[in-house]
Formats: structure tokens, sequence, C-alpha cells
């Protein structure tokens, strides 16, 4: 039987040009970076020109990467970087981010912090004229995402940071599902921290980074040696790194190309699912990640992941950090969806080995899933 993966959003496969790149640094290349000998000059040596290739994807500075173990300590390390730093004030946010994003909030609250959850609109989208509003004299950070990883929907991120500079605020942005598929432009788009994470863009996994703009001050929140010019303490994991930019730099060379057929397969994909009756898309029709199409279904009684799952089709509900929650998805919630329509909702994301033929096959296979979960 086939099988075809459709889950991009939760994680992609490592790239074997990525795998190649990191073996060395298992074996003859093992050094800590933080070493004075050869070996430890070597790590060195890759692990600043991983950063400079980081630093190329979206249009930063080398010294304004810092690297983590992934997108929820990128976000972590934003929001209480700054906070701490504070040591009071009020934060922006939506209620639609990531739960890396939203749970540090809740934690902020709790510790003196005041946190603004901003709504969104049937697609997802964040009301510029609210946010402006939202803004007080001590308000510290905002932090939008800049697409969501549910329903693939992307905020006008250039127009949140015009607000931010010009209101002398800082803003963050979870880019863990934009940086490798849509361009990225920190200078123009005036972001001053930016999450990234490599699993996502078909690098390993456990592994990520920070973007603080220079000149901005944060408090790390590991405390240890004094690693990533003090703000991220822990020996670096250097195949990890290595494995990231590589991913990075394919990322980058492919990524008009590889976007444009995403978005012929992803709009492929749509056309044929809202043929059937009862389907909704939901997100953005236009302003949405090139690979994620989410659907939702009237009238189902069933599992139609696991209906899938044996047909050979790999999918997700929403977010696979939230899988074992039995609570319907809180961005379909919020765009307007009742709880029996979130739970009967479907998460398709496109990656680089699916074709013409898997979109077919799941435009056969579907609607007949669909029919028997009905009846």
């Amino acid at each position: 039987m086939r099988r075809i993966y459709l889950d991009h959003a939760a994680t992609t496969p490592i790239d074997s040009e990525v795998v190649e790149e990191m073996l060395p640094y298992f074996t003859e290349r093992f050094g800590n970076a933080s070493s004075s000998h050869s070996l430890g000059r070597e790590a060195k040596i890759a692990l600043e020109n991983s950063r400079e290739k980081i630093a190329e994807v979206i249009n930063s500075e080398p010294e304004e990467i810092l690297f983590t173990s992934g997108g929820t300590e990128s976000n972590n390390l934003a929001i209480k970087g700054v906070a701490h730093k504070s040591k009071k004030g009020h934060i922006i946010t939506s209620v639609i981010e990531h739960h890396a994003v939203l749970n540090p909030c809740r934690y902020l609250e709790g510790n003196g912090f005041r946190v603004t959850y901003l709504p969104v609109d049937e697609y997802g989208l964040i009301d510029l004229k609210e946010l402006e509003n939202s803004i007080t004299e001590d308000t510290i950070l905002i932090s939008i995402m800049h697409a969501n990883n549910e329903i693939g929907t992307v905020q006008e991120i250039e127009k949140i940071g015009e607000i931010a500079r010009e209101r002398g605020v800082y803003f963050h942005t979870d880019a863990v599902q934009s940086v490798g598929k849509i361009p990225i432009d920190v200078k123009r788009l005036n972001i001053d921290l930016l999450s990234i994470s490599s699993h996502k863009m078909y690098g390993p996994k456990g592994v990520g980074a920070l973007y603080v703009k220079k000149g901005i001050e944060i408090e790390p929140i590991l405390h240890g040696g004094g690693h990533e010019f003090g703000l991220r303490s822990g020996t670096e994991n250097v195949p990890g790194i290595v494995g990231f930019a590589k991913a990075a730099e394919l990322s980058l060379k492919g990524m008009n190309r590889e976007s444009n057929r995403l978005m012929r397969l992803r709009d492929k994909l749509i056309d044929g699912v809202l043929e059937i009756e009862g389907s909704r898309l939901n997100g953005h029709p236009r302003k949405r990640l090139p690979n994620n199409a989410n659907f939702s279904f009237g009238g189902i009684k069933g599992n139609l992941l696991q209906d899938l799952d044996v047909k050979g089709i790999l999918a997700s509900s929403g977010s696979a950090c939230s899988s074992h929650s039995s609570e319907p998805s809180h961005v379909l919630t919020a765009i307007g969806l009742s709880e029996e329509e979130a739970n009967a909702s479907l998460r398709l994301t496109l990656g680089r080995d699916n074709t013409e033929e898997d979109i077919e096959y799941v435009l056969r296979i579907l609607p007949g899933v669909i029919r028997e979960l009905r009846r």
C-alpha cells in the first residue's frame, strides 16, 4: 500500500544532503566548539559558518543569530528574555499563537505582567487598528506569528512591524512555519526577534535559532558557561547546527521554484476537496502558506485521521504538539468554528516529495471516507 505523507507542518524528513553534511561532526570532527585545540577550532569554524548561512536566509547579521534547541526554546527566550529584562510591563499577542508563545505569556501573567490576546477574523488575521489601540505606555513586546501552523494564514507582518517601530515596542514573530517556504527579510519587515526551527525545513530535530536584532537586550533563561554571546548557555549541538544550516541553504536555493510547485498542488487539492458537499476551507484563501490546506467537514462521526491512515494518507487535524488533547483546536474555534466543526477538521501540508499523483489519490479516497463517516 502506498503511503502519502501530508503532515509537513508537524515535521519534515531530513534531506539526504543534510545528513551527509552532518556525519563528519559526529565522528572525526567531534570537537567542542569552546575548546582551544584544533578539533575545537574546527567545530568553532563550522559553527560560525552555519551562523552565516542562517543569517543569509532572513537577511540578518551573523552575530544576530543565537542557536537554540528549537522553536519552543526560541519563543520562550524571546518572550521571557524581553520580559525579564524589563521586570514589568504589557505584552500583546494573538489568540491563535502556537502554545510555545501562549504558555510563556500565561506564565508571565502569573508573574505580574499584563497580556492582551488579540482576536482574529474568520480567516485568522488580526485587526491592525485593534493592535494599535492595544498599545499602551507600558507595552514592551508584540508577539504575532508570521504564518499559522494550523490554517496557514500569513499575517501582515510588515505592517505590524511598522506599528511596533513607530510606537517604540519590540516586535517578535514566530516564523517556524514560514522560514524556508516564503521570503523573509527582517530588516524590511521591521522584525526585532524571530524564531526558527530546523526540522520544519528538512533539517534535524532538536535545533533552532533566535534572531535578536543588534542593540536589543534580553535576559537569558538558561544560565551556565555563557555560550552564544552569553544568552544561551550549553555546549553547542554542532552536528545539528551544521545540518540546520545546510537545510536552510537548500531551502533558500530552491524556495521560489518549490513554493510555486507546492502552490499548484495545494490549489488542485483545495479545488478538489471543496467539491465534497459540506466541506469548508479554513484560513485565508490567498494569504496562506504555499503548502497548507486545512478543511472541516460537517456531519462527521468517527476518526477521520485513522480512516485516512488505513488508506495510506498520513495527515493531522492540527498542531502535532496538541494531538494528545481532547480539546478542540483553539485556532479553529477562534476563527468561528463550533467544537463539532473543529473536531471534524483535516490539515494537509505538502512537501518536496509530494506529487500530482499524490493529490489525485487523496481526491479519489477522501470523498468515500467522508461519506462513510457521515453514515
